[in-house]
């Protein structure tokens, strides 16, 4: 029998050689691991790229996972526990670490199945988030935008857009939400200054990520020597891109722009108090649109006495806000108008162009002679329209004689 002392020894080096060999065993499993890693990681990538492991919101089973900016590791760990899509946070936090992916998540909407393995969600939680791509085109409204976001893709409230929209204290880092004028009757503050451009969001994009963003790009494209000018004019950014609202609703030709503003600024200055009425048939059009209506070239009579803070018919001055979205040239044709003109009236020539006039028999003369041209326009359009008609329907009995034969 062996000795107490012995005995002791014993253990503890049977101990320690236990520990050496599962040491040994752990290095050389972790060694392996990482040697794996990269070729792992480089299939998962070609998968990428060649759409065997491409997983969108078109995917069968996809489910919308959003991390949001600011989450931990352990944060996600959760909720992907929560989600069914893990069994256990402690390996995938673990695992994290040991891939190199701790702090490497990508804020924003993710799409993942079931079935997927740690390495495959740690790898598609680091990809770019899930986005869409949208343009607004120069002179488009507010319910426009909001219409074409939604066709994108996403998802937000309309209501909480809105709200975003009318509360200009959530977004008072821009230099221009400083001079925003609310006024009575105005519609929405911010309408008029999310600037026409193309944008990507994500797909779960909050109101107030979506319209920050877009402010982001407005704030860059009003230079302060627009403020300088404005100034010089007398005139507030606000009522700068009011005017430039106006101007890029009526036109949107770069030259006939300058020439429209100078007629607004020729109005609003002339001791002539009936010009002040501005009488901009974009105005109206405007109105109609607010209620459910398209816009016409040629306006009634009971269109131009809508009641709405907004119609320039009844109303003297600027209307209490934008009407819609305008570009540079519109904001600059607002700030630097045409300065040799004399002109008091315009319309639209029903060629796409726009006459301009300095007394109100020429605008009247001006007037007649457009509605000859969309008159002509429109018979010349129902022409061609019969014509082809009629070309399709020989088309039609010719291939119908021929399949006879």
């Amino acid at each position: 029998m062996l000795p107490r002392k012995l005995k002791v020894v014993l253990r503890i080096l049977l101990t320690l050689l236990l520990v050496a060999v599962c040491a040994i065993v752990g290095v050389y499993v972790g060694y392996n691991y990482v040697l794996s890693q990269e070729e792992r990681f480089d299939a998962l990538e070609a998968g990428i790229e060649d759409g065997s492991f491409k997983i969108d919101m078109n995917t069968d089973g996809a489910v919308a996972f959003v991390i949001a900016s600011g989450d931990m590791t352990s944060d996600i760990a959760d909720r992907l526990f929560d989600a069914g899509l893990i069994e256990n946070t402690f390996m995938f936090s673990l695992l994290s670490k040991v891939n190199g992916f701790d702090g490497a998540y990508v804020a924003g909407t993710h799409y993942l199945i079931d079935g997927l393995d740690y390495d495959e969600i740690m790898f598609l939680l680091t990809q770019a988030s899930s986005s869409v791509t949208v343009t607004f085109p120069e002179g488009i409204t507010y319910d426009e935008i909001k219409t074409r976001l939604h066709e994108a893709g996403l998802t937000f409230s309309d209501e909480e857009m809105d709200a975003c929209m009318d509360n200009p204290n959530l977004f008072t880092d821009y230099t221009f939400v400083s001079q925003l004028e609310i006024t009575e009757g105005r519609d929405h503050i911010l309408s008029g200054y999310l600037f026409p451009d193309t944008y990507e969001f994500d797909i779960n994009a909050s109101p107030e990520k979506i319209i920050s963003t877009i402010l982001d790009n407005t704030e860059s494209k009003l230079y302060d020597e627009y403020y300088e000018r404005a100034q010089a004019l007398g005139m507030t950014m606000d009522q700068i891109m009011t005017l430039a609202s106006l101007i890029q609703f009526e036109s949107a030709n770069t030259t006939d722009m300058m020439y429209i503003s100078s007629v607004f600024y020729n109005r609003l200055k002339s001791d002539d108090e009936s010009l002040h009425y501005l009488s901009s048939d974009a105005t109206i059009n405007f109105i109609r649109m607010q209620n459910g209506l398209d816009p016409e070239l040629i306006l009634s009579a009971s269109d131009l006495a809508l009641d709405s803070p907004y119609n320039t018919y009844t109303h003297q001055g600027l209307p209490p806000g934008p009407i819609c979205m305008p570009g540079s040239d519109a904001i600059q044709a607002a700030l630097y108008p045409e300065p040799n003109s004399n002109y008091l009236f315009f319309c639209a020539d029903g060629e796409g162009g726009t006459l301009f006039a300095v007394t109100l028999e020429e605008h009247e003369a001006n007037i007649a002679k457009a509605e000859e041209n969309w008159v002509a326009s429109e018979a010349e359009e129902t022409y061609e329209t019969d014509e082809n008609s009629e070309t399709d329907d020989n088309s039609e009995t010719q291939e119908g004689a021929g399949g006879d034969v």
